[in-house]
């Protein structure tokens, strides 16, 4: 039981006092970092799907960029 409770004094001393926490406006443009990356990959998997179609079965729904390409050969 001793040996649990050194590990989460130890634990909350590192956390407190060794670990260095991002301020505020760090934070708030990490965060704009994170969505416009998720907006650019959201876009590149959007056009991907655009391009490739959409295969709803036996019958194709959206045969895509390539498709109305391949249609024309």
């Amino acid at each position: 039981m001793a040996n649990i409770k050194t590990y989460v004094e130890e634990s909350y001393n590192e956390l407190v006092n060794k670990v260095s926490w991002p301020t505020w406006a760090e934070l708030q443009n990490s965060t704009w970092i994170v969505a416009i990356a998720s907006i650019i990959i959201a876009l590149m998997i959007f056009v991907m799907d655009f391009a490739f179609g959409i295969n709803g079965g036996q019958d194709t729904v959206w045969k895509g960029v390539l498709g109305f390409f391949y249609e024309l050969f």
